[in-house]
């Protein structure tokens, strides 16, 4: 079969309002023929791995004018929120005896190998060659992406702001909303507690850090010491989707409305003269 190149993320530039960038790594659909061939569950099993819909999530803000690199290749293919070395030799054949990562060693590497519900993920393992094309198609062409468009906001703002989104499975006695920093690692120490207030205040609950801290995204890109400040968002898919977990659900607009908030009002807390001598 051949080989068509995966999809390079979809970038919105910013056109106007706050410098802030939204991040989208995992709402990819663009599933080529060649991909869903080495899956042992089909699609249907690839389409696990994504965070559904989070993408349409951020419409009000990118009508706003804010900026958003959308990745359109599949997580499945290749996970922009995990670094190039997070890798499992169950996948990638010839790459090493161990998996680098407790991640990878859970099937959740840079391509993921297995996840709970289907197993393991492909018929074959690819080669050290298909990695690579993978990562320069869509990997690397995302991080290019959103480094560029968070030096251009820091330079014509003297700061930016990066919200790298994500949906998360319902567990019980979990927060609705979690943001993470890396246990203050990404971002100006107090911005996840503001971030969590913003969310309550909105009807939501909210945690900092649990279970969730951050991925590779805010990992890379987040620099307090620069003034560029990054928060991972996740959100609880029930609260916006049907029961299939696959469409548009009775609460759609009001995490819309939600997110959209957070983010405005994250943003604006930066703006505030004080904001950066309080670090």
């Amino acid at each position: 079969m051949e080989r068509t190149p995966l999809a390079s993320p979809l970038i919105h530039p910013p056109r106007a309002g706050p410098p802030l960038l939204l991040s989208i790594p995992h709402s990819g659909r663009d599933y080529p023929d060649w991909l869903v061939a080495n899956a042992t569950g089909g699609q249907r099993a690839l389409e696990s791995l994504e965070d559904p819909l989070v993408d349409r999530l951020a419409w009000r803000l990118i009508s706003r004018g804010i900026g958003a690199v959308i990745a359109r290749a599949p997580r499945a293919a290749i996970d922009c929120n995990r670094a190039t070395d997070e890798v499992d030799p169950a996948v990638i054949a010839g790459i090493g005896c161990d998996a680098v990562g407790h991640r990878a060693r859970g099937g959740l590497g840079i391509v993921p190998g297995r996840t709970a519900p289907h197993g393991r993920l492909w018929r074959r393992a690819i080669d050290q060659e298909e990695l690579a094309l993978r990562i320069c198609e869509a990997h690397a062409s995302y991080h290019d992406a959103i480094e560029r468009e968070l030096e251009q906001l820091r330079a014509r703002h003297g700061w930016a702001l990066l919200l790298d989104c994500h949906s998360m499975p319902r567990r019980r006695g979990q927060a609705e909303v979690v943001l993470g920093d890396r246990h203050g690692a990404t971002a100006a120490p107090w911005l996840a507690g503001e971030g969590a207030r913003i969310v309550r205040h909105a009807g939501w609950s909210a945690a900092t850090n649990n279970p969730y801290a951050g991925g590779h995204v805010i990992e890379r890109h987040g620099r307090p010491d620069r003034n560029v400040h990054a928060l991972q968002v996740e959100i609880d898919r029930s609260c916006y989707l049907a029961r299939d977990l696959r469409s548009p659900g009775p609460g759609f607009d009001r995490a819309a409305r939600m997110l959209d908030g957070l983010a405005m009002q994250l943003a604006h807390a930066l703006a505030l003269p004080d904001a950066m001598a309080a670090e």
